[in-house]
């Protein structure tokens, strides 16, 4: 059925970060991805700040390598915009899939779903909307990437997800997946092939049976999650960061004037 979210709560957002971060070892070794130093501050409050200011108040860190200093760090939330829980994979890690079904406990009937090391400044509310009127049990957000950013892994054709591969490369992706997407609980709950498995899988599934939609943004995407990566990153929240330095140094003067 379809819903609108005119004046509806954002949904709440699971952010992945339990993956061992092995291309940017020896950094990684005994830090987790998202505690990595990016423009002074650990990559995960910049993630948490920009969900708080796109409406996000309810968001679940699903960790796992050294997850427990993503917690001491983050702690309930509050110093960054919003509520944060915690779902943590155990002695063995489950994989982006099993990370998420794991954590389904405290996600609600639909979520949104982004990597711990993806920054993605886009409009979440639009692509909310746009899941609820798809009537479908996912959606993912797509880029037109041409292989410029990482290799394309999506045929996106007339509006529609036509193929989606992580590993098998096809001439027709110009598309990638941006690391954010929506999901219907029910998709993991009934999720019969083992409790260690990828993302990817439950959306190759979806796109199976016609059930992912699929909605294009503009706006590149960011990642920490190779040196290059984490460099630009760096960059861009750094570029960030002066800004609103001068955009409240300004708003300041302003007061002692009035």
């Amino acid at each position: 059925m379809r819903e609108r979210a005119v004046n509806k709560a954002m949904p709440a957002v699971a952010i992945l970060a339990g993956g061992l971060a092995t291309r940017l070892r020896p950094i990684t070794t005994s830090l987790p991805k998202s505690m990595l130093p990016v423009a002074d501050k650990p990559f995960v409050a910049h993630q948490l700040r920009l969900l708080a200011r796109q409406g996000v108040t309810e968001v679940v860190l699903c960790c796992g390598y050294l997850g427990e200093q993503i917690e001491a760090f983050v702690g309930d939330g509050s110093a960054f915009g919003c509520h944060v829980r915690y779902s943590f994979d155990g002695d063995k890690l489950k994989g982006t899939g099993g990370a998420l079904k794991q954590g389904l406990p405290l996600l609600g009937d639909h979520f949104m779903v982004m990597y711990g090391d993806s920054y993605l400044p886009t409009d979440y509310r639009a692509i909310y909307q746009a899941f609820l009127e798809s009537g479908k049990q996912g959606l993912m957000v797509l880029y037109r990437n041409k292989n410029l950013w990482d290799k394309s892994n999506v045929i996106f054709r007339d509006g529609r997800i036509v193929h989606y591969d992580k590993l098998r490369q096809n001439p027709e992706m110009h598309y990638i997946d941006y690391g954010l997407g929506v999901i219907r609980a029910e998709v993991l709950t009934d999720w019969n092939n083992g409790d260690v498995f990828d993302l990817s899988s439950v959306y190759v599934d979806l796109v199976e049976r016609g059930e992912l939609a699929g909605y294009e943004v503009s706006e590149r995407f960011y990642e920490i999650g190779s040196h290059a990566g984490l460099n630009e990153t760096g960059e861009l929240l750094e570029a960030i960061r002066r800004d609103e330095t001068v955009a409240e140094t300004f708003s300041h003067l302003r007061g002692q004037r009035g």
